[in-house]
């Protein structure tokens, strides 16, 4: 059980404090969340839903699980109880995708950084639908032990992706890097190929 709040009415650490259709713009030191819709226009059940796409719903998830928040998401049922099909079928694949990347989701851990890229998140409650689309630049971090689990949030074109961060960040704390693999391929079949330079 948590006390949820806003507005600053408890001091840091003391409850969670909580963004209402938003998020934070930064990484900060204690838990927090946000509670948001999967509609734009309403928290229930209305004819003329305008829904975010679930693209934007992932890449918040992965946004606000980099910043140590987490999220809880608003499904509004009809009258009698039954969820909406556009509804269950965005659960279904927020489902799919979390059963491939929930490693670098579910039980991790912020890192020193929470990501980098070009894309400005705006902070604050009711901000969730002023975000600029991400690109294949922005990438957030989690960690779980001595595992760094870096999300490329838009699938890159080429083959090659260069993450600045883990240039000048590793050498600050002469952290190794000792393999890379993607979260997605299957057991066995070998790291990526890949080297590391002071610029990434």
């Amino acid at each position: 059980m948590a006390i949820n709040y806003k507005h600053r009415a408890f001091p840091d650490g003391a409850a969670v404090f909580d963004v209402e259709r938003g998020q934070l713009d930064d990484l900060p030191d204690t838990f927090w969340q946000t509670d948001t819709s999967v509609s734009r226009n309403s928290w229930g059940y209305i004819d003329g839903h305008d829904y975010k796409p679930v693209t934007s719903k992932l890449h918040d998830l992965v946004d606000i699980v980099s910043k140590n928040g987490a999220v809880l998401r608003n499904i509004g049922p009809r009258a009698d109880g039954t969820i909406p099909e556009s509804e269950v079928s965005m659960l279904r694949h927020l489902g799919a995708w979390l059963a491939v990347n929930g490693e670098a989701n579910s039980g991790t851990r912020p890192w020193k950084v929470f990501g980098e890229g070009p894309t400005d998140v705006v902070g604050g409650s009711f901000n969730d639908t002023k975000r600029e689309g991400f690109t294949r630049s922005d990438i957030r971090f989690t960690t779980q032990g001595d595992t760094l689990y870096a999300t490329i949030l838009v699938v890159p074109t080429n083959e090659t992706t260069v993450i600045r961060s883990l240039g000048t960040h590793l050498a600050l704390h002469r952290c190794p890097i000792r393999e890379v693999t993607l979260v997605r391929s299957p057991r066995g079949t070998g790291p990526l190929a890949w080297e590391w330079t002071g610029k990434g």
